[in-house]
């Protein structure tokens, strides 16, 4: 069967673009899909990261300095853009006037104003599909918390927690990169970086804080640059935010942290929510386990570990009994926004632009609490 082809460009041609462009070589591996991308032109200010691109992708015709350049390619259909935070508002609203379909890194600008002026674009051009790329709630047993929240199983909301934490900035000697520096990352520091993956499933089931009170951590105020002077770390480490949610006219509390400097930790992502029918949590620490404790009126409290295996939004050639990881995340999220650009309604639609405008505002409310040392409101109306 042919498959309809999807044009891309890439816009950055660093580590996630690389894994895109891994999703897109291993496409045989889904199942039933009737359209396909194809990588056709690369932008990057380094050669060498194009080259990668050209020496494995013989798809790839156009490799330039020069975004525009790809805008202006009448061969795209669609671009990824994967840049620095301060490059969003610039590429973002190049690649929607030029009617391509987008597939954007988080956060969507590096600040509110910038992702305002984004979203104001977006609504001139309603016939595009644009998304935010977020990929780990396409892991299975994150696939099955969210049904279980969909069908009303965990009763009465006791409270939710959701975060991502790594360690990647543990070490004192590693040079400072652009997301510790405010012109570049923006404030939000490592809210911008890791905060819209921790907050795509709650906003996704509509659990939107009506309050935050934030407590930001920098907690490695130097770095050495590249000739070995230190110089100031002008963002943030670490985040903690708590606030409360209005679900069905009761209040729940909503834990949310985001840790750059958490010892011990790879890229774990994890959701938990407690019910008074049901609990559930998910951890990509243990990618097919899936804990989850029903509970009726004097029962036993007792969790159970369930291997999920490969149980998958979109159908693929592995056996149900096998491992899911990263790499198939990121493929799974490919497949959803390919099919929603092929008119199709998609099983798990990616994160969409005003998910990532409602992040913003939550950011944005986080800073002013950090300042104040307060709780701030959110009006969501």
């Amino acid at each position: 069967m042919s498959k309809q082809v999807l044009r891309f460009g890439v816009i950055g041609c660093g580590l996630m673009g690389r894994e895109f462009a891994s999703a897109a070589a291993r496409w045989a591996h889904l199942l039933d899909m009737e359209i396909k991308p194809e990588i056709v032109a690369v932008c990057d200010t380094n050669p060498k990261l194009m080259e990668w691109f050209s020496g494995n992708f013989a798809s790839v015709k156009q490799c330039t300095a020069d975004f525009n350049a790809l805008l202006e390619n009448p061969e795209i259909d669609a671009v990824y853009c994967a840049v620095p935070h301060n490059l969003h508002q610039d590429l973002y609203l190049a690649i929607i006037r030029a009617g391509k379909h987008l597939l954007g890194e988080k956060p969507f600008g590096m600040n509110l104003e910038q992702n305002t002026a984004i979203l104001q674009e977006l609504k001139n051009h309603p016939e595009l599909i644009v998304r935010c790329s977020s990929e780990f709630p396409f892991f299975p047993a994150a696939q099955k918390i969210i049904n279980m929240a969909l069908e009303k199983k965990f009763g009465r909301i006791i409270e939710v927690e959701a975060g991502f934490h790594h360690s990647s900035d543990l070490d004192p000697n590693k040079a400072i990169n652009w997301k510790r520096m405010i012109a570049v990352n923006g404030e939000y520091g490592v809210m911008g970086d890791l905060g819209f993956h921790t907050v795509h499933i709650p906003f996704r089931l509509g659990w939107k804080p009506q309050n935050v009170r934030a407590v930001l951590s920098n907690i490695i105020t130097e770095r050495p640059d590249s000739t070995g002077k230190l110089v100031p770390c002008e963002t943030w480490d670490n985040a903690h935010l708590l606030s409360s949610v209005l679900h069905d006219d009761y209040e729940f509390p909503m834990g949310l942290s985001m840790k750059r400097i958490a010892p011990g930790e790879q890229n774990t992502w994890f959701i938990k929510i407690a019910g008074t029918e049901l609990s559930a949590e998910f951890s990509t620490k243990y990618p097919k386990t899936l804990r989850t404790m029903p509970y009726s009126s004097g029962a036993a409290q007792a969790w159970h570990d369930l291997d999920v295996g490969y149980d998958t939004a979109y159908p693929t050639i592995t056996g149900n009994i096998f491992e899911f990881g990263l790499g198939d995340a990121i493929l799974q999220m490919w497949a959803a926004f390919c099919d929603e650009v092929a008119g199709n309604t998609p099983r798990f639609q990616c994160a969409t632009a005003l998910e990532a405008a409602s992040s913003h505002k939550l950011f944005t409310a986080a800073l002013e609490s950090q300042r104040a040392s307060s709780v701030v409101a959110l009006d969501w109306e």
